[in-house]
């Protein structure tokens, strides 16, 4: 903040309670609006006074945004403003993306899904799994696309490194945290094996 700028107001005390409340909607959106990244409760509750509930304003704004094309996500454990999927083909011809999606071979989300419900997991538990060593190029594939990163070791000399999935990969597949994963069963339904 520079020097001539004033503190921003939170508490709005000055307005109305429905303009004050507008006001802190306004502020959200405008917030999720210009992150890359999912925004926290803790980040969201910065630009609104004290008492105001983070989460109603949330529903607020996403009653408000009902059948618009872009909506307000639950991901990571945060916030974020993402384009509805059914308007994705559209963006995707409008700039001419081609296909961005993430296409996976069954076995490398067999892998990734064991990864998230197991984790964290070493190389050896992935191999005891699949019968064989996982191939170090789909890990460096997984960890490219901010999928996987390297989990906690034990404290014993020449513990094994471990994976786990990462915010990313919560955002990739559009859960607010990893309680939020399909069971075991809805999978095996889809095709995916999770050993």
């Amino acid at each position: 903040m520079g020097k001539d700028q004033a503190p921003l107001d939170r508490e709005l005390e000055d307005l109305p309670t429905e303009l004050r409340w507008r006001s802190w909607m306004g502020r959200i959106e405008a917030v999720l609006f210009a992150s890359a990244t999912p925004v926290s409760r803790e980040a969201l509750q910065r630009v609104v006074g004290p008492g105001a509930s983070v989460d109603l304003l949330i529903e607020d704004l996403r009653v408000e945004l009902a059948g618009r094309s872009f909506e307000i996500a639950g991901v990571a454990d945060a916030w974020t403003m993402r384009t509805r999927t059914e308007f994705a083909e559209a963006i995707c011809v409008a700039a001419n993306l081609g296909d961005q999606g993430m296409e996976f071979t069954p076995y490398e989300m067999a892998v990734l899904a064991t990864i998230a419900y197991h984790q964290p997991i070493s190389r050896a538990a992935l191999k005891d799994v699949f019968g064989k060593d996982i191939n170090r190029d789909l890990i460096g594939r997984l960890y490219a696309r901010d999928l996987i990163a390297t989990g906690p070791r034990s404290p014993q000399r020449g513990a094994p490194y471990t994976y786990v999935t990462t915010q990313g990969f919560l955002v990739a597949f559009g859960l607010q945290s990893l309680r939020h994963l399909p069971d075991q069963e809805q999978l095996q339904d889809a095709g995916i094996t999770v050993a």
